[in-house]
């Protein structure tokens, strides 16, 4: 009998939840897209409804099932997707069973009883409420948004959730404790200010823990954050967003902010349009839960450099990402929380002042323009904001403000373009391609068939998803598969033979390679494909015999080093049969 999640696989077919998101296009069996997860231009998004899978073959490298999709999509937690799912397949929840049930649902409710556990705990902490009073939040902001405390004891938590009924090993799953090598259980956070992390739900997955001056000794984390979970995944939550998101719809605007505390104060201060970016740089998934709100960001980050190049990161993302961006800079404070402590209204004026993200680099970045200031000086600082300009999104913004940055600098607007269009701009995109080569080339480390550095491994592929795809090669293929890799060889052999396979990391070659072939294909016609095709062989043979050709090479030397003349000999003559091979 199907699990409860395979049966909602079995109900909905992939290519119609996606076509739902996004406009599909055959390609043969499967189905293309530009892919929704980074921008490209040309389609190297592939869904297979023959095996339920998508994966991108460009620069994102994401993949998964139908329950990734939503989960990426829609930005929302396994548990949420399942929700989401099971209702499109008229499939009931409570069909399910109590261990699917289990491996998400009780996460959420360890979260909410270690929540409960903290908001008691800090009711007894003299000092940490001693410390919450010296930052300025009042009782009220404390209650709303459930502010705790997490104790010195080493296992207090852990303890107090097994009496609540939890098992251990579910409590570490949530990211509450962690084991020792005894095999003992320690909390994570301890001595530390709790707040709660909801998702956009309102469902707390998740806690950021701020240690109390008095233990910080400088070889700890300020701030320690709940680890990655089936239900907590930092990069797409945005603290307080639950409670903030409709004051963002109705202002049409968004105030980011850096962490918690400032959060709260701006809160408490009466500024509701708010978010943090918690224990993270800002991501695409954040900006693609605002977008859905509004395109109108301004920053307000810590005033110190590091504040600074924080804010620089971000309005980067989000001017490439076509928000409107400003920044509010506080001279005079540290950070927004202490500001606000000093002074509750002032915020509220700072940001009707908040500057637009490239005015702010012009300040920051363009010093006087005198004739004093050195060539090499100007020429730097002009290809900084030359770079900033490249990045925006609109070519009416880049229009704009290069028109301002010639009028600033007396540069005539030509000698500014071809300055520019000389600059390699190392876009988001570009980022996210090497987060997947270091994705794939750890995949590789574990499945070493998906590593196509060398040439041999690389023809092999291409000669696979031909195979794959063309049944007229099929028969071609087998007076050559001595030349392929063992796994390739061994791949095609069970393909064709119609056999399952039984190694993981064959099954996974084989998905991969049958997504990406309809893809790398699709353009070439059948006669240019047959050439090809033969061309692959050729060379599959050449690079086949250059391998074995450096092996003897290495076993000549062996045997001449030993002395042994006769192995010499019979190895050279091999040497010379494949070197006359390769010549032919």
């Amino acid at each position: 009998m199907d699990s409860p999640l395979q049966e909602i696989k079995n109900k909905l077919d992939i290519a119609e939840v996606v076509k739902s998101y996004i406009a599909l296009t055959p390609a043969g069996k499967n189905f293309k897209a530009c892919c929704p997860f980074h921008k490209e231009k040309t389609p190297s998004f592939i869904v297979s409804p023959d095996r339920q899978t998508w994966h991108c073959f460009g620069a994102c490298s994401e993949g998964g099932d139908i329950f990734k999709f939503v989960m990426k999509y829609e930005n929302l937690e396994f548990y949420e997707a399942l929700k989401v799912l099971a209702e499109r397949a008229g499939i009931e929840l409570r069909k399910f069973s109590p261990a699917d049930q289990r491996q998400f649902g009780v996460l959420y409710d360890i979260n909410n009883s270690a929540k409960d556990f903290f908001k008691l705990q800090l009711k007894n902490s003299k000092e940490a409420i001693e410390y919450l009073d010296s930052r300025g939040l009042n009782k009220e902001t404390l209650e709303e948004f459930e502010v705790g405390f997490g104790p010195a004891n080493f296992d207090a938590l852990t303890l107090y959730l097994i009496k609540q009924g939890y098992n251990v090993k579910d409590v570490e799953r949530a990211g509450l404790n962690f084991k020792t090598e005894r095999g003992g259980y320690i909390d994570r956070f301890r001595n530390r200010i709790m707040f709660p992390i909801a998702n956009h739900f309102g469902k707390v997955i998740g806690f950021s823990g701020r240690i109390l001056p008095k233990f910080d000794n400088g070889e700890m984390g300020k701030y320690v954050n709940s680890p990655e979970t089936p239900i907590f995944n930092k990069s797409k939550i945005l603290y307080g967003f639950s409670k903030s998101k409709s004051f963002i719809r109705e202002k049409k605007e968004a105030v980011l902010m850096e962490g918690q505390m400032d959060f709260l104060m701006s809160w408490q201060a009466g500024i509701k349009n708010i978010a943090a970016i918690s224990g993270t740089a800002l991501t695409n998934d954040h900006l693609a839960v605002l977008k859905r709100l509004t395109d109108k960001l301004i920053f307000c980050f810590d005033s110190d450099e590091a504040g600074l190049k924080a804010a620089e990161r971000s309005i980067d993302l989000a001017k490439a990402n076509d928000f409107d961006a400003k920044i509010l800079v506080i001279k005079d404070y540290k950070d927004p929380a202490e500001a606000i402590k000093e002074n509750p209204k002032a915020m509220e004026k700072l940001l009707k002042e908040a500057k637009p993200a490239m005015e702010f680099y012009f300040e920051r970045y363009l010093p006087k323009i005198d004739k004093s200031l050195g060539i090499g000086d100007l020429k730097n600082s002009v290809k900084i904001i030359l770079t900033k300009i490249k990045n925006l999104a609109s070519p009416i913004e880049r229009s704009y403000w290069l028109h301002e940055l010639a009028i600033k600098t007396k540069i005539k607007e030509e000698a500014l373009i071809d300055e520019m269009d000389n600059i390699k701009l190392q876009s988001f995109d570009d980022e996210k391609a090497k987060k997947a080569a270091e994705i794939f080339s750890r995949k590789a480390d574990n499945f070493k068939m998906f590593a196509t550095d060398s040439r041999i491994e690389l023809i092999a592929h291409k000669l696979t998803g031909m195979v794959i795809i063309k049944e007229k090669f099929r028969q071609e293929i087998s007076a050559h598969l001595d030349y392929f890799p063992e796994n390739y060889s061994i791949l095609i052999k069970s393909f064709m033979a119609g056999e399952k396979l039984e190694d993981k990391n064959l099954v996974e070659l084989y998905n991969f390679i049958s997504l990406k072939a309809p893809l790398e294909w699709e353009n070439f016609d059948e006669e240019k494909i047959e050439l090809e095709f033969k061309e692959l062989i050729r060379h599959l043979r050449l690079e086949y015999l250059r391998l074995k050709r450096a092996e003897l090479l290495y076993l000549i030397k062996q045997a001449e080093e030993s002395g042994d003349e006769n192995e010499a000999t019979k190895i050279l003559k091999e040497f010379d049969e494949i070197s006359r091979l390769m010549h032919s």
